[in-house]
């Protein structure tokens, strides 16, 4: 009797030990699956707090925290779903996917370097005459926030499309909710921090009110480094995958070019080839996406948008 217990309870510990291991590879497998859509999420963060430009105070935390519940159903209710049908039973049409998601990303990274080079961003950025009801807001930036996070889900996903159908499911929703609370608890930070700093301004603790004053004077400035950084992070993000995905499809010479190139670097700078070598891969990267990119404004602007503006014109007349 006792040496069956102990036999059971030897059983058991195994399998504590196998669950625990089990954790830690699916905490493992998360962490890289977010590492690797770092730059879409890095471009979410920049997005979101344009949403509550100009609301009250009081509306913004609300606000966010509404967007954020609409992420995390887009992730969890629509987009996991999908992806893991996709992978499970046509897991070739992961790389098209994914390529048509960094061409998008690469797209909207191109245009917004567009739109700051040829004005367009002052003319949008002047024209606030109205603010849309709370309930517009959120609808759209739920709704851009869809294609950011099926870009990140399906990311994630090609970084474990080894593992097991359920442990690809855990995963995803580790990711999932991971990567939702670190960006609205960022964006939630960042909108009210120059809340904080017109507080501490006030106080009458020298020290405390040019640290609120900084806080003021400091956050314009780091929207703007986050938009600067999500829009190269896109580009980044977005030709590398597009990179890795004529590869996988049989086109070897534009990867081939750029790991010959990132080679030549790591041989070439000894203790700092790695980091140098990576430079150079991100920077190929980076210039791929900024040409696809163009090519998709390029058409764009001779096809869809032109029409758009000929029927607005036609509709003022």
């Amino acid at each position: 009797m006792a040496g069956g217990l102990v036999a059971l309870l030897d059983d058991v510990a195994v399998l504590a030990r196998a669950a625990a291991a089990s954790i830690d590879d699916i905490g493992a497998a998360a962490g890289r699956a977010s590492v690797k859509a770092a730059g879409v999420v890095v471009d979410d963060t920049a997005v979101t707090p344009q949403y509550v430009h100009g609301l009250t105070a009081d509306r913004e935390l609300p606000i966010i925290r509404k967007i954020a519940l609409g992420s995390l159903r887009n992730k969890l209710l629509i987009i996991l779903p999908a992806i893991l049908l996709l992978s499970q039973f046509l897991p070739w049409l992961l790389t098209p996917i994914l390529m048509l998601g960094g061409a998008y990303l690469c797209y909207e990274g191109a245009e917004k370097i567009w739109h700051r080079i040829s004005g367009h961003a002052e003319e949008h950025g002047s024209v606030e005459d109205a603010l849309p009801d709370e309930k517009t807001i959120v609808t759209g930036a739920v709704r851009t926030d869809f294609i950011l996070s099926a870009e990140i889900m399906v990311i994630s996903l090609n970084e474990v499309a080894g593992e097991g159908f359920v442990s690809r499911a855990i995963i995803l929703i580790v990711v999932a909710l991971g990567i939702t609370v670190l960006v609205y608890g960022v964006v939630g930070v960042i909108v009210k921090m120059d809340d904080v700093g017109l507080n501490l301004s006030q106080r009458p603790t020298k020290g405390v009110a040019a640290l609120g004053r900084g806080l003021v004077k400091g956050m314009p400035k780091l929207l703007s480094v986050l938009t600067v950084v999500g829009t190269a992070a896109m580009l980044w993000v977005g030709g590398h995958i597009i990179l890795l995905g004529t590869d996988e499809l049989g086109f070897h010479p534009l990867y081939e070019f750029v790991h010959h190139l990132e080679e030549l670097a790591h041989d070439a700078t000894g203790a700092l080839g790695g980091v140098v070598g990576w430079l150079v891969n991100t920077l190929g990267s980076a210039l791929l996406g900024l040409v696809v990119g163009a090519l998709i404004v390029l058409v764009m602007s001779l096809t869809f948008h032109r029409k758009k503006a000929t029927t607005d014109g036609a509709g003022a007349h």
